[in-house]
């Protein structure tokens, strides 16, 4: 890094040390009501450790895949409220931080057994999201780019099946609700909605059955205590050697046909 570069960085955070880019500069960012100068290229969440701080959860995947870090904040200055993922959303200049203990939302506790796959039941789960303005708030709010809005009408319509394939990359993070202003609880409709349709809607697979006979009646139990019973060296052998499913498999079937 150039003498001119390193004038630019006024590290003045402790903690974490991520690898930064030649010329990166530091931005003045609030955490917990303190100020910290933090370089601009990090997550909030890489921004956070860096000022020293470390997390104990809600840091779950890190990559915007597992839902568990939506994050509010402010810009100063600005009134509104602002959400994102703190594993994806890069920091900003003047960027208020606080501690949200939880996303709160209202969770239907109910037997998928005794359920129907339809449209009452959801509505009588979810009798709010009747309530529902249309004002998609709550897709705009979504990390994934889920019509968020699309599948809460599908769902109000009574197709379940349309409700949970739209909302099929749903990650629970729950952002959706803290923007809804009828306070639905879209990402637990969405939930129910995946559950009724794979219980009572999705046509069942007749191989996979078959599969978990073989499983339960011992046919697997032999090879399992064999490789249990293998080295370190084998093991590893064994999982290189591997035959692997191409990423077109359509009509391919493995040469060893052993445990098919």
């Amino acid at each position: 890094m150039s003498a001119q570069a390193t004038k630019k960085i006024e590290v003045i955070a402790s903690g974490d040390r991520p690898i930064l880019p030649e010329g990166a500069r530091t931005v003045p960012v609030y955490i917990m009501g303190k100020k910290y100068l933090l370089p601009e290229t990090l997550t909030i969440q890489k921004a956070i450790e860096y000022a020293g701080y470390q997390f104990i959860r809600a840091c779950g995947c890190r990559g915007g895949i597992c839902g568990a870090c939506p994050t509010v904040w402010r810009i100063q200055g600005d009134f509104q409220l602002h959400f994102g993922l703190a594993c994806q959303t890069v920091i900003q200049e003047n960027m208020i931080l606080a501690q949200i203990p939880f996303f709160p939302a209202n969770k239907a506790v109910y037997d998928l057994e005794a359920l129907e796959a339809t449209g009452e039941v959801v509505a009588a789960l979810y009798p709010e999201i009747m309530k529902c303005v249309g004002c998609n708030t709550c897709t705009r709010a979504c990390p994934m780019d889920i019509d968020v809005m699309e599948y809460i009408n599908a769902a109000m319509r009574g197709d379940v099946a349309r409700a949970a394939r739209v909302s099929f990359d749903c990650i629970q993070c729950g952002l959706c609700s803290a923007r809804c202003p009828a306070q639905i609880a879209h990402y637990h409709v969405a939930q129910l909605c995946r559950r009724l349709y794979g219980k009572y809607i999705l046509p069942r697979a007749a191989h996979l059955e078959k599969r978990v006979e073989e499983i339960q009646a011992g046919k697997y139990d032999g090879v399992l205590e064999d490789l249990a019973r293998m080295d370190h060296e084998e093991l590893r052998k064994r999982y290189v050697e591997r035959e692997i499913e191409p990423l077109d498999s359509t009509g391919w079937e493995p040469e060893d046909k052993t445990y098919l």
